[in-house]
């Protein structure tokens, strides 16, 4: 039924979009070759390992990784790699991928034991046909490339883990705390880009759940003469709508990051029935280093390297 207060509330909302548009359109993030960005506070460790490597004329390829296993060491953090918070049956299974600069892909998704997903991603791009390995299948094939099998349980993680148990209803809990992702895109001297997304996904998932992290489109793509994207937050909405891949598309047709970012997540928005129950992020890179990112609500933050900053900025959201 035609409401005028609901279709002048629609015509301001939509006139606020258009206009934020405008403005992050005449006003954007652009950084000189080599520049690195990843997803929330804790990507500025990452980035300086990545930097480290970019600053040296090295390879975006090998910052990409080296930067994300910063991450997926550090056993304070809790979503990412060793001390990941576990599924409902207490395991911890972690999901990761990356794409070189020729669009090349590697990944793994429920991967129990291995404290570095990521490179075992690599593994499987530069060492075999294939593009993902799963479960014991990708424990395997790590195994059989040096890795080395570790418990990466922490008592920590183990002991909330134990607790949520105890109090909480035995279903996902779906909120912007109790998940996260380290995703990474870099533009090195040479032109070249990369990206790499790792996490130990939703915490006390049901076991065997595989979120957009390792899905090639969906949490992380790159086309090398476009730009490259990545998500982060709830993997089944960005999975349904192939997030990165559509954040690089409409790079492809003119959008700038920034715009490209947006209409991804506002697409989220309008197709889910309750997106303030949910978080969504996309951070984009193009080939010329302009940077964009846009999530579904406040508290979206990414972190930014090039020549002259090291910082974090908070991202510009759609719900108010």
């Amino acid at each position: 039924m035609f409401s005028r207060r609901n279709f002048l509330h629609t015509t301001i909302a939509s006139s606020g979009t258009l206009l934020l548009r405008r403005s992050l359109r005449r006003q954007p993030t652009v950084a000189r070759m080599p520049v690195v960005v990843s997803t929330w506070d804790f990507g500025q460790k990452a980035n300086v390992k990545a930097w480290e490597i970019l600053s040296k004329q090295g390879r975006a390829l090998d910052a990409v990784e080296e930067g994300v296993k910063v991450i997926e060491a550090d056993a304070s953090n809790m979503t990412v790699g060793v001390g990941g918070l576990p599924d409902r049956d207490g395991k911890v299974t972690l999901d990761a991928c990356i794409m070189d600069e020729y669009g090349n892909a590697g990944s793994v998704c429920f991967l129990e034991h291995i404290s570095h997903p990521i490179s075992v991603a690599r593994m499987v791009m530069e060492r075999t046909p294939h593009v993902m390995l799963a479960g014991e299948g990708a424990l395997d094939f790590a195994l059989s490339q040096g890795f080395k099998k570790e418990n990466i349980l922490t008592k920590e993680a183990k002991q909330a883990w134990e607790k949520w148990k105890k109090s909480a209803e035995y279903k996902p809990i779906i909120n912007v705390e109790n998940h996260d992702t380290i995703a990474m895109l870099a533009l090195d001297h040479q032109g070249r880009l990369a990206g790499a997304c790792t996490t130990s996904g939703l915490a006390y998932k049901l076991h065997g759940r595989v979120g957009d992290s390792p899905i090639i489109g969906a949490g992380l793509y790159v086309d090398p003469d476009i730009g490259g994207a990545a998500a982060t937050g709830l993997g089944e909405a960005v999975m349904r709508t192939v997030g990165s891949f559509l954040v690089v598309e409409l790079m492809r047709q003119g959008r700038t990051p920034q715009e490209a970012c947006m209409e991804a997540v506002e697409r989220i928005a309008k197709r889910e029935k309750q997106p303030r129950d949910m978080q969504i992020g996309y951070l984009a890179l193009d080939r010329n280093g302009e940077v964009g990112a846009y999530s579904l609500q406040k508290g979206f933050t990414y972190a930014l390297q090039d020549e002259k900053h090291s910082t974090t900025v908070a991202a510009h959201y759609y719900l108010k």
